[in-house]
């Protein structure tokens, strides 16, 4: 049996055999592998419990990042080593010990490269819409229970949050049924079913032209950090947690670029700077001297975390509500009306082309979005400050 170092790399590279099974176990802990079938590849456990070997699934490689499989594996040798059979302790755990609340905690310690705006999602759906079903057996939860609770979230909180709710709820779920065989199928099916998803329409929200000469100068009456944050929204359409949790070590004003290691969809964007942001971030970098973050706090992460007060204050002083994803609306729709090329501005937003074949063939890189981002930063400076007026002069004076 073939021994590797078992890491995301090496797991790639292993092949599925079309019949039978093949085990690759890890060079450094002893009984711990991965099995791999026609089916796929699971995490597995192998060892002695009073003298009889014993085998057990961790899970399938798609589940577990192989640094938490690893700790479970050294978790379940040690029962083993204590006369635990790990197969009849996961038979004896009845589906009744896993409430909704246990399966969320599970999710989050498997799900450890959730971004923290998803952790916050899943953690309000269990805990402020759901929380009469926390304490409750995942699998006493019904498919009639689902209607009920989503139509009353929809009537109290809104058809969107009934929506997202259930959709974070079916996740965990999903997840719950792959490490529990004994689970019931998931209830959350009857909304597909009965066609009682909420139709929720698509926002269509922007900062008008015509208000952008208000928005503007409002904006520039606020504090450095708030200023420059509602600015960088406008002048790249990056989304608020992309930008709040913005640090120098993904700055590079010598390559004038912005890098987001992690976004919504989990490819990293590598974004070029225009004259009017490269300006911005050289002054902002001389303010907060050896802060990592751009935009640090006293909060307990070390950077700004919210931003409604900004917006609320912006929005009070111009007489039209705005909220940060209105920025990236109104970032986009500028740059569509300059002509933009659509895989250019898909780009831009960090928008996936797998579905396009077209799209998968073309290559878009950070020196080809040079030219869109200045052409989108010099019409959003005209409109917000007189199409006559010099982008580069004007932006240079306004965002000091």
């Amino acid at each position: 049996m073939p021994k590797i170092r078992i890491n995301k790399r090496s797991i790639e590279t292993i092949q599925c055999p079309d019949n039978g099974q093949k085990f690759y176990w890890d060079e450094q802990l002893t009984g711990f592998g991965v099995k791999a079938t026609k089916s796929g590849k699971s995490f597995v456990v192998e060892g002695q419990v009073n003298r009889r070997r014993r085998r057990c699934i961790i899970g399938r490689v798609e589940l577990f990042s192989p640094e938490i499989a690893r700790k479970k594996a050294v978790s379940i040798l040690g029962d083993m080593v204590c006369g635990v059979d790990p197969n009849e302790k996961k038979r004896n755990q009845t589906v009744a010990d896993i409430t909704v609340k246990v399966a969320f905690d599970q999710y989050f310690e498997m799900k450890s490269n959730l971004t923290e705006s998803s952790k916050t999602g899943y953690r309000r759906a269990c805990d402020f819409y759901l929380t009469k079903w926390k304490n409750k057996p995942i699998a006493q939860i019904t498919g009639e229970m689902v209607l009920t609770r989503h139509r009353e979230i929809g009537e109290r909180n809104g058809k969107a949050t009934a929506n997202s709710t259930f959709r974070y709820f079916r996740a965990v779920y999903n997840f719950a049924v792959a490490i529990n065989d004994n689970l019931p199928s998931n209830p959350v099916t009857i909304l597909t079913r009965t066609r009682s998803w909420n139709k929720v329409p698509r926002r269509q929200s922007i900062v008008p032209a015509h208000l952008l000469p208000e928005w503007w100068s409002a904006v520039l009456r606020l504090g450095s950090t708030p200023r420059d944050i509602l600015l960088i929204a406008l002048f790249t359409g990056m989304r608020r947690n992309e930008i709040l949790t913005l640090d120098w070590d993904n700055v590079d004003l010598l390559g004038r670029t912005i890098t987001v290691p992690r976004t919504k969809n989990g490819d990293p964007l590598v974004l070029p700077l225009s004259n009017f942001l490269h300006e911005l971030l050289t002054k902002r970098r001389q303010l907060v001297g050896n802060s990592r973050w751009v935009f640090p706090s006293n909060s307990q992460t070390g950077h700004v975390q919210e931003t409604k007060k900004m917006t609320a204050c912006v929005s009070a002083e111009i007489n039209h509500r705005f909220c940060m994803h209105d920025l990236r609306r109104t970032y986009i729709t500028i740059a569509e009306s300059l002509d933009i090329p659509h895989y250019a501005l898909k780009r831009l937003l960090n928008h996936r082309t797998d579905n396009d074949i077209t799209g998968g063939y073309i290559v878009i890189n950070v020196d080809r979005l040079r030219d869109p981002v200045e052409r989108v930063a010099m019409r959003i400076s005209e409109l917000a400050n007189g199409e006559n007026q010099n982008y580069c002069r004007t932006g240079a004076t306004q965002s000091r």
